[in-house]
């Protein structure tokens, strides 16, 4: 896969390190910047044999799966199980919750399973920013959760990652030093993200410009591949909310083959040639399109030491330590700020 990236090869012959896996595309929350709001889901889970087929096909090739699409993973009552599964195929496991149902008992299975990584989104430093981008939840309450839960995993002395995550926008746009110093004091948490917003929902002219493709975009070499509730698959998280359509269906074709389909080639094709803007979910992505050798480092290393190695490869290009060439945002995003613990 290296090979083929770094030569700019269409036919991989591979299979991706990295999947985002949505077991259920049921939600209790309703988000302004959520495709839930333009795209209606059906309230259902990933059926078993979906789920296990694509495991079973990836498990060779794959270093991670992040268990979450446009549904809250703790909606999902095998979201346990599912973990376990891939932990037999070892294969790792990360996903991402609205912190709505991390009770007491919820946060002890979740110490207790194998899962490695928990981003916890909580977009706001106030109740009333919070509560405008995640509809239906209280802040008070799911702040509450997120400290129970990082106390928790500090308290056990839990090898599991958690970051707590704010994605910036305009109404918490100046809460990001409140937001900072409450979560890095916070015992348990690892990591404390202020993250550009990556959809296009609340800013429809974001895009990227005609010189943003100096560089291929690495997701269609390594990943994550986006697998939909209905196993639907497509090229990655952004190509479906932007309304592609999907490049194949577990179960119909292996996983290898729907990777290196001719639609997959043909837009690496076009990457190559530095013509990604011709494709239309591509030329309308926003998404940040890291520097060759950051995807070359992603691919030489495991996923656990790239997730390790991110904070700091963001922090200091953000402070200018390294090229800020080596991350390109879109023509109308702003620049992201990574902030570790003291």
């Amino acid at each position: 896969m290296l090979w083929g990236y770094l030569w700019g090869q269409s036919d991989l012959r591979a299979a991706p390190v990295e999947y985002i896996v949505e077991t259920t595309a049921k939600c209790n929350l309703y988000c302004p910047m959520c495709p839930r709001e333009t795209h209606k889901q059906p309230k259902e889970d990933m059926l078993d044999e979906v789920f296990e087929r694509l495991v079973r096909e990836s498990g060779s090739s794959a270093e991670h799966m992040m268990l979450i699409g446009l549904g809250e993973p703790f909606m999902d009552r095998k979201i346990f199980d599912r973990i376990e599964y891939c932990a037999k195929h070892n294969v790792s496991t990360l996903l991402s919750t609205n912190g709505t149902f991390l009770d007491e008992k919820t946060c002890e299975k979740i110490l207790s399973s194998t899962l490695e990584h928990i981003t916890l989104s909580f977009d706001g430093s106030t109740k009333e920013s919070f509560e405008y981008y995640r509809k239906g939840a209280k802040f008070e309450k799911v702040r509450d959760n997120f400290v129970r839960f990082a106390t928790m995993k500090h308290a056990r002395k839990s090898k599991i990652q958690v970051v707590v995550q704010m994605v910036r926008m305009e109404r918490n746009w100046d809460e990001v030093e409140a937001f900072t110093q409450f979560w890095t004091a916070v015992p348990g948490v690892d990591e404390v993200r202020i993250k550009a917003d990556e959809t296009n929902l609340m800013r429809p002219e974001t895009g990227h410009a005609a010189g943003d493709w100096k560089h291929a975009c690495h997701y269609l070499w390594r990943g994550p591949m986006y697998v939909k509730q209905n196993g639907d698959v497509y090229p990655c998280c952004q190509s479906y909310m932007l309304d592609g359509k999907p490049v194949g269906t577990v179960g119909q074709g292996t996983i290898a083959e729907i990777f290196n389909s001719a639609e997959m080639q043909r837009m690496r094709r076009l990457h190559v040639a530095g013509k990604a803007g011709e494709i239309d979910i591509c030329a309308r992505c926003c998404t940040t399109i890291p520097h060759p050798a950051l995807v070359a480092g992603s691919l030489l290393l495991h996923g656990r030491t790239v997730r390790k190695l991110l904070p700091w490869v963001e922090r200091l290009t953000y402070r200018r330590k390294l090229p800020t060439a080596l991350l390109t945002p879109s023509k109308s995003q702003s620049g992201l700020v990574q902030i570790d613990k003291p």
